[in-house]
Parts: structure tokens; sequence; C-alpha cells
């Protein structure tokens, strides 16, 4: 198929979130499934949490990082990285830090609440990548200052990178065709992005098997897994329909 039958498509852009990543078997952490040591992730993952007890709250990301490390990428996953290298003016936006995305081939990635594997020096804001799961001890260090270091992720409470975020408004505001994949649409800033996107001209696809905020808005919706909705979406557009 050549690349010049999908461009009727581009400019496109993917906004993922939890649901693409629940069939590779990554828990939402919240719930009973998501409990750690009788915590749950709202009371860990807050800055406050952090400056109280850090050496908690890197205990709780090391063993997010052994569940997350243990899952792979799925066919969805896989099929997102596939529409990139056909697709000349791609990009994916996602809510996940689990780095299944980039595993999975994905390079044009927009992590909008940041990574499980990579750490952020506190003091002088550098950042590098991670896939220590333990260590003797559960502190992170910056390995230039030796300052401490937090995992860089958005916690609760706190706002968007700035760059990122914008990166991905230029993108959403670009966008002629918006895939929402696997996403509640009720975390802000990234539940807007779908809207404009729609508001500045483009088909909004949304594939979720349950219903959502954004479900009313949207042009086409899909309702079923990932793995299995998307590959048909797909392969209706290589197919022309």
């Amino acid at each position: 198929m050549g690349q010049n039958s999908l461009a009727g498509l581009e400019p496109v852009v993917v906004l993922t979130g939890a649901g693409i990543s629940s069939e590779s078997g990554v828990p939402t952490f919240r719930g009973a499934e998501g409990m750690w040591e009788n915590h749950r992730p709202e009371e860990l993952a807050t800055p406050s949490a952090f400056h109280k007890d850090p050496e908690k709250v890197w205990r709780f990301y090391a063993w997010r990082r052994q569940v997350i490390g243990a899952c792979a990428p799925n066919a969805a996953h896989r099929l997102l990285a596939e529409m990139e290298s056909e697709i000349d003016d791609f990009t994916l936006i996602t809510q996940n830090i689990d780095g299944l995305h980039q595993a999975a081939g994905s390079q044009r990635v927009i992590e909008l609440h940041g990574s499980l594997w990579r750490e952020r020096c506190l003091r002088e804001g550098k950042r590098w990548e991670s896939r220590e799961q333990e260590s003797p001890s559960p502190l992170r260090l910056c390995p230039d200052c030796g300052s401490l270091a937090r995992p860089d992720v958005v916690w609760f409470g706190e706002g968007l990178d700035h760059q990122v975020y914008r990166r991905a408004l230029e993108a959403a505001g670009r966008a002629r065709t918006m895939l929402v994949i696997g996403t509640s649409a009720v975390v802000e800033p990234a539940a807007s992005l779908p809207l404009l996107a729609q508001r500045a001209g483009a088909k909004l696809i949304e594939i979720n098997p349950e219903v959502t905020p954004l479900s009313a808005w949207v042009n086409e919706r899909l309702a079923g897994p990932a793995t299995r909705e998307l590959a048909s979406w797909w392969t209706g557009q290589l197919a022309g329909t």
C-alpha cells in the first residue's frame, strides 16, 4: 500500500490511555488489584508523599517497574508502530507511563505523564533513562551530583510539563484524523485534546469498549478492545473504505 493512498488521513494523531495497555496485563493500579502495602496510588504518587517518605515512594515505583517490566506490547501497540512507518505525518500522544509504545517500535511519541523508566534530579532537573527495578537502597540518586532523584512522572496535583503539553496541543490542532484509544476521557488536560482537534476540523474516532464522556462527540465510535478494533479500522483504511 503506497503512502499516497493514506494521505487523505494526514496529519494523523493518536491519543492512548490505560485501556490499550490493559490488554498487555498492565493493571490500572486502582481498586483492589492496585493496592500496595495497604496504600492506594493516590496516597503515594504525590509530591507531598515523596517529601514525607521518599524511600516508601521509591519502593512503590520499584514494585510498579517489576509488574510492568513483565508485560509486553500487544497487537495494538505493534500496529500503531506499523502505522507510524506508513504515515508521513503521524504523532502518538500517550497518557501511559509504561513505555510499551516505544517497546513496540513507536518513535514519534509524546508522553504526557512522563515515563516509569526515567528519573529526574531534584536539584538540577536532569533526566535519564533507568530500567533498574531493584537496588541495595530504594532511594535513587543523580549520577552526576548525587542529589535525590524522583520518578520522571506527573504526580497527582502536578501540572504537565509545559513543553510536552505544547507539543501535544500543536499536534492536536493540526490533526485531520484523531484516534482516541483506551482513554477514560476524564483526566485533564488530556481529555480536552480530542475536542480541540475536532474544533480545528479533525475527524474523531474513538476505540473503547466503554462509553466515555467523549463518546457523544466523536464522528465514529468502535466499541471493543483496541487489539481488535484498531486492526479492523486500519484494514479498512488500507482497503480504501
